[in-house]
């Protein structure tokens, strides 16, 4: 559709972009990436035609740009400029059929019953109906955008450019326009190549990413493999970290802010943090802890500063038992958004919890344990009762751990409990044979993400013998403490 071929050019004597080549194909949509200076926006009033290049050419479908005439090209692209500035104050109606100008023939242009439609329709799309009347000085700035976008739209155009197009838009008009340009490119053929500064917004949505350094091109590829670390904070010179949608299968990147640490309260989890009543236990942090877990509610990894573990009787079925916890927290006054919150049908007086210590590292583990619905896992037993969580493990490390940390942890501590059940002899009542744990057993890795960073935390680690150690121990005291209360003893 658009090809570009050792383009290079800029202003007067000064060159931006050197030697550009890159193709976009016909209904793709096409991502410019690059920190401020790099010519993104050189490069697209080239492929606009509304610069000439010092060498080098722009072909759309197959012919050079300057062999179209200015109408001819109208009808082929529509360019959506990062600021628009207009001349006169015209009706929100009126700027939006200016985009009909190119379909329009005879000396007296009038505007058709089709040219109407379009209007309507394009409008519609923006979301700018109910402004149709409005003079363009009565608009903010987002919604003046959207008349521009629609305005572009009305050219029916097979190519659209756009810079920055996102810029002065709330988050529901960015994905409502972002998810229109993407249906358009798949459902009409429609190709767009759109300058972005958001690189999340341009991964979610762009088929492949061109991404400048200095008016030259470092990689034009699929998002994945343009949005690595180490080649974004090379070129935008700032520290980044990426990681995955949780939802779409497409990267993410994050700021890495200066760090603070040093001029916060330096603390350690411990039973200083600890509550332990007869409807909860809780552990109430200073600050947020970075957590991966299994809980009723706060599922999954989060930032969490209150970890609660609910008693319910063991006769308890709900439904909808994440509203029936969400509602529990709420009325303790704890935000459910902020809160990892897990249920157990064993008394909370059964809990053992210790902090173990090897020189700067330490490990504060928390077991509740009922051995009431004990299953071997290995023999798929199919009496299993789904009762309440019976083995609720919460693991604290005072340290930083790395994602492949947390979840060797998880490794980690799980085979720490189990080992736990055999030595306490734990027996899987329908099978006869040695438990591997319950039917409902939840678990919960914290970590301060303060101190010395931790890489792996399996076996052969310190902070994972502290964790296995510490697992197996508390978890072998409360079963201990269950039997007793149980008269199992």
């Amino acid at each position: 559709m658009i090809r570009v071929e050792n383009l290079t050019g800029g202003y007067g004597d000064v060159n931006i972009l050197n030697n550009i080549n890159v193709e976009v194909k016909a209904g793709e949509f096409f991502g410019i990436l690059g920190p401020n200076g790099c010519g993104k926006t050189t490069l697209l009033k080239m492929i606009s035609g509304l610069l000439k290049p010092e060498t080098g050419n722009v072909f759309i479908d197959g012919k050079e740009i300057s062999a179209y005439t200015m109408k001819e090209l109208a009808r082929l692209m529509a360019v959506l400029p990062q600021l628009n500035s207009q001349a006169f104050n015209y009706k929100v109606k009126d700027t939006v059929s200016l985009g009909r100008y190119a379909h329009q023939t005879g000396f007296f242009k009038n505007i058709t019953a089709k040219d109407e439609e379009i209007i309507d329709t394009v409008m519609e799309q923006t979301g700018i109906t109910r402004y149709k009347d409005h003079f363009l000085n009565e608009l903010s700035g987002g919604e003046r955008q959207r008349v521009f976008l629609a305005q572009a739209l009305a050219q029916e155009p097979k190519v659209l450019l756009l810079d920055e197009p996102t810029n002065h838009l709330d988050l529901s008009y960015q994905k409502e326009l972002l998810d229109y340009l993407k249906k358009a490119t798949k459902e009409t053929g429609l190709t767009v190549i759109s300058i972005f500064h958001d690189l999340n917004l341009a991964g979610l949505y762009c088929d492949r990413l061109l991404l400048m350094e200095k008016g030259s091109v470092s990689i034009v590829e699929h998002p994945d493999e343009v949005l690595k670390e180490d080649r974004v904070s090379s070129i935008y010179k700032t520290k980044i970290e990426k990681n995955s949608h949780p939802r779409v299968a497409k990267p993410q990147m994050y700021l890495i802010p200066e760090s603070t640490q040093e001029d916060e309260e330096v603390w350690e989890m411990d039973d200083r943090y600890l509550s332990v009543g007869e409807e909860m236990i809780t552990l109430s942090l200073p600050q947020p802890v970075k957590t991966m877990s299994s809980g009723v509610c706060g599922a999954g990894v989060r930032w969490t500063s209150t970890l609660v573990n609910r008693h319910v009787p063991d006769t308890y079925n709900c439904d909808d038992y994440k509203e029936d916890m969400k509602k529990f927290l709420l009325e303790k006054g704890l935000d459910p958004s902020r809160t990892v919150g897990m249920m157990t049908a064993v008394m909370l007086e059964d809990v053992s919890f210790r902090k173990f210590t090897e020189g700067d590292l330490s490990v504060f583990v928390i077991v509740t344990a009922g051995v009431g619905n004990a299953v071997d896992i290995s023999r798929n037993s199919k009496n299993a009762e789904m009762k309440p969580g019976t083995i609720n493990t919460w693991v604290l490390v005072n340290g930083e751990l790395s994602d492949e940390a947390f979840i060797q942890a998880i490794v980690t501590a799980t085979e720490a409990k189990v080992k736990a059940l055999q030595d306490e002899s734990v027996k899987d009542e329908s099978t006869n044979t040695l438990a591997t744990g319950t039917s409902t057993d939840s678990i919960l890795i914290g970590a301060s993400q303060r101190g010395e960073p931790l890489p792996f935390a399996g076996p052969v680690t310190q902070v994972g013998r502290m964790i296995g150690t510490g697992v197996y121990e508390t978890t072998r005291e409360a079963i201990a403490s269950y039997k007793k209360r149980k008269g199992q003893l």
